[in-house]
């Protein structure tokens, strides 16, 4: 069986809305889309790029799907060359005619976790309301948080209120990159336990 990896650009106060420009998703009047580049960095960069060449299949959420196929069937590249090859797959109930090539659209967070009895690797990028569902339905299984040294103060957040309390463990050893973003790859371990410090 195969796994679902989410991968998600982050800042430090949770926010994941527009990484990539100033028009990619300004919804709820957010003011800084493109907020990504200018603490990346190379390294960070050829991390990402080899992440993306691991996936042998693309699962987005509607919003990112959106964003996705209206950029990346117009690129050239490693990049693009991966993301317009493999299989592509979009959660959501209004979608009927996809344009992107090579894209099944399912219906809901258990559909998607049946992608694994076919693929190794089901790559996610963005779509932060659908790694909610998918946490909610436990078909998850690992949540890759690139973390960048930024604090924004408004805009979409991963664990908002009526999120799945959830306990994470570490997969990997922690990575940084010169700019100080961080790689962290969890996965999810169960539901949260309470105790007093003082019983440790």
């Amino acid at each position: 069986m195969g796994i679902i990896v989410a991968n998600l650009f982050i800042t430090l106060d949770g926010v994941y809305q527009a990484p990539g420009g100033r028009e990619e998703d300004p919804a709820g009047g957010f003011e800084f889309g493109g907020w990504q580049a200018p603490v990346s960095d190379d390294d960070a960069g050829a991390a990402i790029s080899a992440e993306i060449e691991r996936m042998d299949a693309l699962l987005l959420g509607r919003a990112t799907y959106d964003i996705f196929s209206a950029y990346w069937p117009h690129q050239s590249g490693d990049i693009a060359d991966t993301l317009n090859r493999v299989p592509k797959f979009v959660v959501s109930n209004s979608l009927r005619d996809p344009g992107w090539a090579g894209t099944t659209v399912l219906p809901d967070a258990p559909a998607a976790g049946r992608l694994r009895d076919d693929y190794q690797q089901v790559h996610m990028f963005g779509s932060g309301v659908l790694i909610r569902s998918l946490l909610s339905a436990g078909v998850l299984d690992r949540l890759h948080l690139w973390l960048y040294p930024v604090a924004l103060g408004q805009g979409k957040r991963l664990f908002d209120d009526g999120a799945a309390p959830t306990t994470f463990r570490l997969a990997e050893p922690a990575r940084s990159f010169p700019k100080g973003a961080v790689s962290l790859v969890y996965e999810p371990a169960g539901g949260v336990q309470t105790q007093e410090m003082a019983e440790t």
